[in-house]
């Protein structure tokens, strides 16, 4: 039971950071400091997309679901839970591809803005 509750704390900490990596950069724009977490978790998202790399929390996740007698699953966290919602058909590379420029061009946006007010600020 105790690895069940832990498996599903860990899914919701993915979902979230998951929503961090993504969005972000908009509490950046709020409180400038955040960057200092939110580009290395950025950075980590977009490799993962990109590279098509397995994020360590589905690992672990799995490892806790197999400790508590259930199955895990295979993939990653966005092909298992996400995934299936958006688009029932599997991830190709080309998609995730896709979704790593999209969280990129997302957070290049968003760092530009505070670029330009971190400039006129100093004039």
């Amino acid at each position: 039971m105790l690895f069940r509750l832990a498996a599903d704390a860990l899914l919701l900490f993915h979902l979230l950071f998951i929503v961090f990596v993504l969005l972000g950069g908009l509490l950046v724009l709020k409180w400038p400091r955040l960057a200092l977490l939110h580009l290395p978790a950025a950075a980590w998202g977009v490799a993962v997309e990109m590279f098509h790399l397995i994020c360590p929390l589905t690992d672990w996740e799995n490892r806790m679901r197999h400790a508590a007698g259930q199955t895990g699953y295979g993939g990653g966290f966005i092909e298992h839970y996400i995934w299936p919602v958006i688009y029932p058909a599997g991830l190709t590379p080309s998609v995730q591809l896709g979704l790593g420029a999209v969280v990129l061009a997302i957070n290049l946006a968003v760092y530009a803005r505070l670029y330009q007010r971190w400039k006129a600020g100093n004039r």
